[in-house]
């Protein structure tokens, strides 16, 4: 089989690395050699990526060398990753066997940090293999001179293909493949995996779906086995605390375990924590270890510097966010250090794979929980871990606003006859349910804005021609368009760019030069006055100006420096973890394996009030510096806790109980207020199975998304998506203030003159789905029905501290933060103990 399959000189490679082939990496080619698109789901350390290549490989490599005077061939291979650093490392160890091969194939990057220059000689002049993003496929199907460039294209290889179709970035990937299976009919798709909850969404995905009502399905290839990893639980000996997300007890701790091996990767949740930890290691870093700092903030130029110096062997220990998290091919790395609770079977399982990424030996990690309830979810995840289990999302629904998006990029490329668009767009696992109606209104919207918008003539996009074709309305659109590509909506950034101080300590004045150290929120530069010290980069800097789009900033010294904090940042804690929680509490013979922290921790909230059963929902009230609360526990993360806190305070309120607010974390939510809500549960007045009652979806839920500002915001991602509100324009961009309040005045119109605008439908969706976690909340309700507990207590219980530590919680930054914690929670720890 062997030699039916490889070629001479790949049977001799492996050879002559004392390798032999692995039955996956030849029942792949098998499989593309017969036309076959197929899953690959392998575990870390298999050979995924090099089993996804070789078929392309094996094919470049009988085609043989171009002739003198030959037309070039086109691209043979589109690989599609969900990381920039991803592609970019893939290509470094990509080139190595091509290179010792002797291989006539020429494989270069696209992605967002490529130069403008190199992306347009790859259209003209395009590699073999094209390493890049689903951005970028977007951007080249745009072009008039897209059935040009894939008319060769035989294969696609979607990497970490669980994580593409997830997001709206699969969306758009999905109906990109649709249009390259019409550009080049038979080709074919594989995908990479390491963690499948549902492998035939997967492989619905790779295929044409030529039916609407049946599902077609890839053939996949499974490879069980694989070292179990060795993941283990830090159990400090300070004080663990009950609230916070900083892990900042445990940084000696963490220290001392970078120094007992050769190579570590340590993952956190957001950037800000990043620049925290990496700081605090630096504080501490009596050896001057080599340690580094990455995530997506940071300049491209810094990333790739790391990034190489890991692949060389030249650092001790990076400090990462999810930029780092997927796919990255560092065998020297022995040890995975994940800082705060995984949130996440599967995510865990990926963050360990970085660790010796070799099939037959375990990857070693660590967890380091926050804090209290962190323990309880590091647990969860390490018992799945060590069955195996996996909880990636299922696949979602497509998009109506990355649908507007792609329709207009299609029709900058060629004009669009609506039949055939219609069941391109079908053939997608995502749109295979897209009905004709909905399809007509998003090329309405496309043309003209929609009813309330069409009078508007920046919103008239498409015309329709006399011979019934669409078009783009005039050339600039094009332009606009590749501006404006993808389903990406941060939060506005300005680049951060550092310039000299003098010694004696008065700035030079400032002016242009000095290195870009990255981009920062544009509305936490906006709360600065100069002078201010903030963290970025991994070193302290002054705030000293801004000039145009750009934040002066000079090296600075102080105690207490700020820390940048980032937008959407933060994971939400995975149903099948919550779960495994709630399991935890409800199964005192559990608590041997938890730390004696916190074993006693539970042990006193058993004595002093109950524990959260299961299936139910333990609520408990109790009286408190003149105030009354309700603390709940249905430990269904923090997105579904903040809706149903808002949603419980506006009944309270029509209930007469006089609520003042409410607070969220991932497993708990309090309302707080002047009525006796003790004293109203316990006579009646209130009943709890009312006020849980399902119905609260309903009604409640629209009056108040109705003026929400949540909905602006979800409406404005909505509206950069489809094109409605453009961010860039040639030379300059927008500034958050401006597309705030551009998308907040077209929101008031479609609200008050065509309520089912077809980019309103898209928010709900979106909000629904993301922002209020409402299928999850629903899910909740529906399993505490008659089975809510009511425990009338008269001071805070040891499980309800953390929750009212976040109550009030202000931005303070740095050490401060964790003192004025402390502060709090002595006083409360003090009253939940007595």
């Amino acid at each position: 089989m062997d030699a039916a399959l490889l070629p001479n000189r790949f049977q001799s490679w492996f050879a002559s690395r004392g390798w032999a082939p692995r039955p996956h990496q030849l029942q792949l080619i098998d499989h593309l050699t017969l036309g076959h698109s197929t899953l690959l789901i392998a575990p870390t350390g298999a050979g995924k990526t090099l089993a996804g290549f070789l078929p392309s490989l094996v094919e470049l490599e009988r085609r043989g060398k171009r002739k003198p005077g030959q037309p070039g061939y086109g691209i043979h291979t589109l690989y599609v990753s969900p990381l920039k650093a991803l592609a970019v490392d893939i290509a470094r160890n990509l080139e190595a066997p091509v290179s010792e091969m002797g291989l006539s194939v020429r494989l270069e990057t696209r992605t967002g940090d490529t130069p403008s220059h190199k992306r347009q000689r790859q259209k003209l002049n395009p590699p073999d293999i094209l390493l890049t993003t689903p951005e970028q496929i977007a951007l080249l199907l745009s072009d008039p001179a897209s059935d040009r460039l894939f008319a060769s294209l035989k294969t696609v290889i979607l990497d970490e293909l669980h994580a593409l179709v997830t997001s709206k970035r699969g969306d758009l990937l999905a109906l990109g493949l649709a249009r390259l299976r019409r550009l080049a009919p038979g080709v074919r798709t594989i995908g990479l995996s390491a963690t499948v909850a549902e492998p035939d969404d997967l492989r619905a995905y790779l295929v044409d779906q030529p039916d609407a009502n049946k599902r077609a399905l890839s053939h996949v290839v499974e490879v069980s086995g694989g070292a179990r990893p060795d993941i283990s639980i830090l159990e400090s000996q300070e004080r663990l605390p009950w609230s916070g997300h900083s892990s900042r007890y445990a940084i000696g701790d963490i220290y001392r375990l970078i120094k007992a091996h050769n190579v570590s990767l340590l993952f956190v949740n957001t950037r800000s924590q990043a620049e925290m930890l990496f700081q605090e290691l630096w504080r501490i870093n009596d050896d001057t270890l080599p340690i580094a700092l990455h995530h997506g903030s940071l300049d491209v130029g810094q990333r790739r510097k790391v990034e190489a110096a890991m692949a060389s062997g030249a650092l001790r220990a990076v400090v990462a966010t999810s930029s780092l998290d997927m796919g990255i091919d560092w065998g020297d790395i022995d040890l995975v250090v994940n800082i705060g609770a995984p949130k996440g079977a599967s995510r865990l399982a990926q963050r360990i794979g970085r660790a010796n990424h070799r099939m037959d030996e375990p990857s070693k990690a660590v967890l380091v929980p926050s804090n209290r309830f962190e323990v309880l979810e590091c647990q969860a995840a390490l018992a799945a871990s060590r069955r195996g289990d996996q909880d990636t999302p299922p696949l979602r629904k497509g998009a109506l606003d990355v649908l507007a998006q792609h329709v207009l990029g299609l029709a900058c490329a060629d004009a669009l006859d609506l039949a055939a668009t219609y069941e391109e767009i079908r053939s997608s696992e995502t749109y295979r349910t897209l009905d004709w109606e909905t399809f007509e209104r998003v090329i309405d919207f496309a043309a003209t804005g929609g009813y309330a918008l069409k009078s508007y003539d920046q919103y008239a996009k498409l015309r329709k021609g006399k011979d019934g074709f669409w078009r783009i309305a005039n050339p600039k659109i094009a332009q606009q368009y590749r501006l404006n590509v993808g389903t990406i909506v941060e939060a506005p950034k300005i680049k951060v760019r550092l310039v000299r101080s003098k010694a004696d300590g008065r700035r030079t004045p400032v002016g242009r030069g000095g290195r870009i150290l990255g981009e920062i929120e544009e509305y936490f530069i906006d709360q600065m006055v100069p002078g201010d010290t903030f963290l970025f980069s991994g070193e302290v800097v002054r705030f000293e100006a801004i000039r145009e789009n750009e934040a002066y900033v000079s090296r600075a010294k102080t105690e207490n420096p700020m820390i940048p904090s980032y937008m959407g940042g933060k994971f939400p804690l995975s149903t099948y973890l919550a779960e495994g929680v709630r399991a935890m509490l409800a199964n005192p013979s559990s608590w041997d394996q938890l730390p004696g922290q916190v074993r006693e921790w539970l042990e006193i909230q058993r004595d002093k009030s109950v524990l959260p059963t299961r299936d139910g929902l333990l609520v408990e009230t109790f009286p408190r510096s003149n105030k009354h609360y309700m603390v709940c526990y249905p430990f269904e993360g923090r997105l579904a806790h903040q809706t149903l806190g808002m949603l419980l305070t506006k009944r309270l309120e029509r209930m007469g109980a006089r609520p003042m607010g409410f607070v969220a974390n991932d497993y708990a939510l309090s309302v707080w207020g002047l009525g006796d809500l003790s004293l109203l549960f316990s006579s009646g007045r209130i009943s709890l199975d009312e006020l849980f009652e399902e119905d609260i979806l309903g009604d409640d839920l629209d009056a108040w998304l109705a003026d929400s500002s949540l909905m602006k915001r979800t409406f404005r991602n909505c509206a950069v998506i489809a094109g409605l509100i453009e961010r860039r324009h040639p030379g300059q961009e927008k500034t958050g203030r401006q597309v705030t309040v551009s998308s907040d005045l077209i929101y008031d119109v479609l609200r008050a003159h065509e309520p089912d605008h077809i980019l309103l439908k898209a928010t709900w969706s979106d909000a629904a789905e993301g922002l209020l976690d409402i299928s999850r909340l629903g899910e909740l309700l529906a399993r505490i029905r008659g089975r809510i507990a009511h425990t009338q207590l008269t001071r805070v219980s040891p499980l309800a501290v953390p929750i009212l530590l976040e109550i009030g919680k202000e931005p303070i930054y740095g050490e401060a933060m964790d003192s004025l914690l402390e502060e709090a929670a002595e006083d409360l720890v003090l009253e939940a103990m007595e």
